[in-house]
C-alpha cells in the first residue's frame, strides 16, 4: 500500500493542488478557487452549512460513553435497554428533544458506508456489517456485567478503582465504554468521512455534478446536494464543538512536533475542497479528498501506537486500571484502521482481515489483557507494525501529549 509521507519532509504532498502552498490559508484565490480564512460559505447572505446529522450523532455518541461512565461511578448497574434504545435513538433516550426527535442514529451508520458496505470495493458485506454492529451492542452488556459489583479480576467482570476514578472491565480486561467509543468513532464516524460523503461515488451520483455546476438548490433549502454532502463529512469531525472525538485526537497527535501539521492539512484540504465545490473545479475537490484522507488515517494510526507503548508502560506498575484503560483505547484506535481510506487505493490502509489479526494478538490467551506482561515483546510488535505501514517510528508516536 501507498504510505504516507510527512508533509515536514516532502512539502510537496501539501503543495498537490494547492498552488500556492504559502496563501491558500489566507483567503486568497487560487486556481479560480477562493479558500475562506473559516469554515464559512454563503448564498445571497445565508450560511449554506449545514450538518446537523453529524453534530447530533457526536453528542449521542458522548451520551452513551458518559452514561457508562456516571453509572460505574456512582455503583449503579449499566442497562442494555437505555445503550440499545440510545445507539438506536428510540424511546426517548437523550438528554434533549433535538436528539431524541431528530430522526438520526447512529446505528444505522455503523459500516454504512457506500464504498466499503454498499458496494462492496473496500471488501466489507452486508455480513461484515451486521458482525460490526453486534460486536457494539456486545459492549453493552459487557458494561452491564461489569457493573454488577464485582471487582475486576482474571475472567471476572468487573470496577477497578484508582484514586477517586472508578472504571467498568470486562472478564477481558477490555473498558467496553472505551472500545464503545473509539470503535465507533471509526466503524461510524471515520467510515461515513472517508468512504461515503467523500466518496467520488456519492458526490457525483446522479445529477450531483450537473446540479452543483448548474447551482441547482436542493428543495427548500440554500445548497446544492455536492455541497452538503462535503459539509456532512466535515460535520462528523467538528461537528460538535468543544474538540469532540475526531477533532480532539487531530488536535492530540498535532501537539507532537512530529505531526505537527495535520490539524492544518485537514483543515485547509476540507475548506479549500469545500470552496472548489462552489467553483465547480472537480479537479481541486478531488485533491483535497486525497489529502484529507490520507492525514486523517494517520491519526488513529499514531494514538493507537501511543496507547499500545502507554499500556505496555503502565503494566511495570499498574496492572489494573490505566493499563488496561491505555490497552482498550489501542484496541479501539486499531479498530479504526479499518474504516480508514488509502486515496491511491480507495480500500483501508490495514484490511479487516490485517485488523482481526492485531486485536487477536492483543486479547490472545485465556485471560485476554491479564495475559499481556509487560515483559513480553508482543506490545512493541504490534505498534512497530501499525507505525511501519504510516512510515513514522514507534518513538515518534509515544511523545504524543
Amino acid at each position: 500500500m501507498r504510505t504516507i509521507i510527512f508533509s515536514k519532509i516532502v512539502l510537496s504532498f501539501l503543495c498537490i493542488g494547492l498552488l500556492s502552498c504559502s496563501s491558500d490559508d489566507n483567503g486568497s484565490t487560487t486556481d479560480s478557487v477562493t479558500v475562506p480564512e473559516t469554515y464559512e460559505f454563503n448564498r445571497n447572505n445565508q450560511t449554506t452549512v449545514d450538518f446537523s446529522g453529524q453534530s447530533n450523532r457526536i453528542l449521542m455518541l458522548t451520551e452513551m460513553g458518559n452514561y457508562i461512565k456516571n453509572q460505574g461511578v456512582a455503583g449503579n448497574q449499566v442497562d442494555v435497554t437505555v445503550l440499545s434504545n440510545m445507539y438506536a435513538n428510540e424511546n426517548n433516550p437523550f438528554s434533549t428533544t433535538e436528539m431524541n426527535t431528530s430522526g438520526k442514529e447512529l446505528k444505522d451508520k455503523t459500516a454504512a458506508s457506500k464504498d466499503y458496505f454498499v458496494y462492496f470495493g473496500g471488501g466489507g458485506s452486508t455480513l461484515e456489517q451486521a458482525e460490526v454492529r453486534t460486536f457494539f451492542e456486545s459492549q453493552f452488556t459487557d458494561a452491564n456485567a461489569a457493573s454488577q459489583g464485582n471487582n475486576a479480576s482474571e475472567n471476572v467482570a468487573g470496577k477497578y478503582q484508582d484514586g477517586t476514578s472508578i472504571r467498568l472491565f470486562a472478564a477481558n480486561g477490555l473498558e467496553p465504554q472505551q472500545v464503545l467509543l473509539k470503535g465507533l468513532m471509526g466503524a461510524c464516524f471515520m467510515d461515513q468521512i472517508v468512504n461515503n460523503y467523500l466518496s467520488t461515488t456519492v458526490l457525483d451520483e446522479a445529477n450531483n455534478k450537473i446540479n452543483n455546476s448548474n447551482k441547482v438548490l436542493e428543495s427548500g433549502k440554500n445548497y446544492t446536494k455536492m455541497e452538503h454532502l462535503w459539509d456532512e463529512a466535515y460535520g462528523y469531525i467538528y461537528g460538535a464543538g468543544g474538540g469532540k472525538f475526531w477533532d480532539s485526537y487531530i488536535n492530540q497527535v498535532n501537539a507532537d512536533a512530529d505531526f505537527n501539521t495535520v490539524k492544518a492539512e485537514i483543515e485547509l484540504a476540507f475548506r479549500k475542497g469545500r470552496a472548489a465545490i462552489v467553483a465547480n473545479n472537480y479537479t481541486v475537490r478531488d485533491e483535497q479528498i486525497a489529502i484529507i484522507k490520507a492525514r486523517l488515517a494517520l491519526v488513529p494510526a499514531v494514538r493507537a501506537v501511543f496507547y499500545l507503548k502507554e499500556g505496555k508502560a503502565k503494566l511495570i506498575t499498574d496492572n489494573g486500571a490505566k493499563a488496561f484503560h491505555a490497552l482498550s483505547e489501542a484496541y479501539g484506535f486499531i479498530m479504526a484502521l479499518r474504516y480508514t481510506n488509502n486515496p491511491t487505493t480507495n480500500a483501508p490502509y490495514f484490511s479487516k482481515a490485517e485488523v482481526d489479526s492485531i486485536l487477536s494478538d492483543l486479547t490472545a490467551g485465556t485471560n485476554g489483557l491479564w495475559d499481556v506482561d509487560y515483559l513480553n515483546t508482543k506490545l512493541d510488535e504490534l505498534a512497530t507494525t501499525i507505525a511501519t505501514r504510516f512510515s513514522f517510528t514507534v518513538a515518534q508516536a509515544e511523545i504524543v501529549n
